[in-house]
């Protein structure tokens, strides 16, 4: 059996495209090979969404920031945008696949202090745990709208 390919999209590609990507990579590798890139990369993986994933034992800090760009040639199986800037400009994906959006909160946006920025990153982490793998087990997460932009 081979494995399916589901890419991750958000603007930046540095906190929560990154960490959907190794969540999957890490749970749900029997069947999902994950990649992620953004609409406008940063340019770097965030140090809290690397410290956040760490925590599970996961280990994002070699995956870097990405333009979509990158994987136009690349058949999915799935496209799950998960920032809403990148939903809205979804039709700049010109790839085949199913388009997805579950969008979550940007934790790069948090304030306080870094523990308190942390708790943002590890909430963020956790709904993307939870909502992805309820997805990709075939069920609906509670805030999921379908789209297609599939070219022949």
């Amino acid at each position: 059996m081979s494995k399916k390919r589901v890419l991750f999209l958000c603007t930046g590609n540095s906190c929560r495209s990154q960490m959907a990507e190794g969540l999957v990579n890490f749970y749900w590798s029997e069947q999902w090979m994950a990649y992620s890139a953004g609409t406008a990369p940063a340019g770097y993986v965030h140090p809290l969404a690397i410290q956040a994933m760490s925590e599970l034992g996961i280990d994002i800090s070699q995956q870097h920031s990405k333009e979509v760009s990158a994987y136009q040639k690349v058949r999915f199986d799935l496209v799950i945008t998960v920032c809403d800037d990148a939903a809205e400009n979804c039709p700049l994906w010109l790839g085949r696949g199913k388009v997805v959006h579950i969008g979550f909160p940007d934790p790069a946006g948090a304030t306080g202090d870094e523990a308190a920025q942390l708790a943002v990153f590890r909430d963020v982490r956790d709904q993307i745990r939870s909502q992805i793998g309820q997805f990709l087990a075939g069920r609906s997460p509670s805030r999921t709208v379908n789209q297609n932009f599939t070219q022949p």
